[in-house]
């Protein structure tokens, strides 16, 4: 499969880049529309959006080099490279998570209503992204032949697409593509629902996520492995343990439409 759109020899555009740049402006389109809703300025909308991507970028990075060490120790260049391919989501979310926990507390912010608002556009974001792997050729499952594919049903640029090192394998960046649709579904009817306290879209997400990632990883044959244990899986049952615990104490919190990103003194 062509990775390349176009390259003009000192410059090429991948189409794992293309796919990464609308999945990040998507999910900000978004972020920023429940931002301006939540009453903050452009200013602070901006450098949230800025120092996010940059940090949950990085993140993503590191661990999926950390997790591939031995490989990229023997071609550090190899870590600067990231249109190649290899950013881990869950790294990317845990980086940011960490820096919204430090900015918060500077800035006396409401954290859980924050995540909310990123929680929206975050599984859109992913969704698009998961395009990217298509055109790298990674996240991918178990081999399978091309009948199965056929019968699906996909079209014909899918099915040859996951003809991969002398193989067909199963699109599992398809099952999680539209699994994450439809999570961005459901969170968008959940954000209108007057009723929902602050945390509910947060804990939908995580606990969504967590729930058909755990499963889609069980099918992929180019995960992160920790020993014999596959670290999605893992990250899975936490976030969704962290979901359930988070939706449990959001009956105490105030009602997401009234809520406020600036917290009482």
């Amino acid at each position: 499969m062509k990775s390349t759109i176009i390259d003009f020899g000192w410059l090429e555009i991948k189409w794992y880049s293309l796919f990464l740049l609308i999945a990040f402006t998507s999910a900000s389109i978004v972020f920023y529309l429940e931002a301006k809703k939540k009453g903050l300025e452009k200013d602070q909308i901006i450098d949230l959006l800025f120092y996010g991507l940059l940090i949950g970028i990085l993140g993503a990075r590191i661990y999926y080099i950390l997790f591939n060490l031995k490989y990229y120790l023997e071609d550090p260049i190899e870590m600067f490279c990231i249109w190649h391919g290899g950013l881990a989501i869950h790294g990317g979310i845990i980086a940011t998570f960490l820096y919204l926990i430090i900015r918060t507390k500077k800035k006396k912010e409401n954290i859980i209503l924050l995540l909310d608002m990123i929680a929206v556009g975050l599984l859109l974001g992913q969704a698009i992204g998961r395009w990217g792997n298509f055109f790298n050729q990674e996240a991918f499952g178990r081999i399978v032949s091309k009948e199965f594919l056929m019968n699906l049903p996909l079209p014909n640029f899918i099915i040859q697409g996951m003809y991969i090192n002398g193989s067909y394998r199963e699109p599992t960046f398809l099952y999680e593509s539209i699994c994450s649709i439809i999570g961005f579904g459901i969170i968008l009817l959940l954000r209108r629902i007057k009723k929902i306290k602050t945390g509910n879209l947060t804990s939908f997400y995580l606990i969504w996520y967590g729930f058909t990632r755990f499963i889609i990883e069980s099918f992929r044959s180019d995960s992160l492995m920790f020993m014999d244990i596959k670290v999605a899986q893992l990250v899975s049952i936490l976030g969704i343990i962290i979901g359930i615990i988070l939706f449990i104490k959001s009956k105490n919190y105030q009602y997401y439409q009234k809520d406020t990103i600036i917290q009482e003194k």
